[in-house]
């Protein structure tokens, strides 16, 4: 998933896309560890999509932050 595209959602969406996210991380590495199979490159790259929605949440509560004071 771009930036450009997760600056477009509200705050709202991003907190459930976030928490989708993190379960879907889970259950990828749940399965590394319990198959031989190992999916490395999903696990990377939701890693990265978790990260990318945090540095944009984090935008949207410094502007937030800024515009009431």
């Amino acid at each position: 998933m771009k930036a450009s595209e997760l600056r477009e959602l509200t705050v709202d969406e991003l907190n459930s896309k976030h928490q989708e996210l993190k379960e879907e991380f889970m259950r990828i590495r749940c399965n590394t560890v319990l198959s031989a199979d190992s999916d490395v490159h999903q696990m990377r790259k939701t890693r990265k999509d978790i990260a990318r929605i945090n540095t944009i949440l984090n935008e949207k509560n410094r502007t937030t932050a800024a515009e009431k004071s």
